[in-house]
């Protein structure tokens, strides 16, 4: 896809959403299936049935996908697909890799350290980009900030948001 195809896609889209702003509010969904074999549960992604289960550092045997990795991978897909829909605006030729790494503790998720001594959850996430491009310095610098900005899952990541749990049944 080039810039006018980008545009031409995307701008009436833009358009209806500044007349309609109710019209841009969405909400995605992703569900999971509780395995009744093993500590596992498989989630739908769109194109396949992702089983997920427990990292071997915490006691899984490695064959099923980590949901820390599922993260991180969204941050990458999400970071991805956004740079490149900039540098298809900026007509920026650009190619390359995007790579995610983040730093826990699994102390925490098992309870062998208490919460306020170590935390669930990652510590910190790093966001790489290795690009190959023959854009100047300026212009890279304005497709990383873009991007920055207009990552769905860095946005949510960083910002955070507000989250609740139920339960029914």
């Amino acid at each position: 896809m080039d810039r006018e195809e980008l545009r031409a896609t995307q701008g009436p889209i833009k358009e209806r959403y500044r007349h309609e702003p109710e019209a841009a509010l969405i909400t995605l969904h992703a569900d999971a299936t509780l395995d009744d074999q093993q500590i596992a549960c498989s989630v739908a992604t769109g194109r396949a049935l992702v089983t997920a289960g427990l990292h071997p550092g915490t006691g899984g045997s490695g064959t099923l996908a980590c949901s820390g990795d599922m993260l991180l991978q969204a941050l990458v897909a999400c970071a991805g697909v956004t740079l490149r829909s900039v540098a298809t605006s900026l007509e920026i030729p650009v190619s390359g890799t995007v790579t995610a790494e983040g730093d826990l503790d699994f102390r925490g998720t098992l309870g062998v350290s208490s919460y306020d001594q170590v935390p669930v959850g990652f510590t910190a996430i790093r966001l790489r980009f290795n690009l190959e491009s023959e854009a100047t310095e300026e212009q890279l610098d304005t497709l990383m900030f873009l991007t920055e900005r207009y990552c769905v899952v860095y946005q949510t990541l960083a910002g955070g948001v507000d989250i609740s749990v139920s339960r029914s049944g």
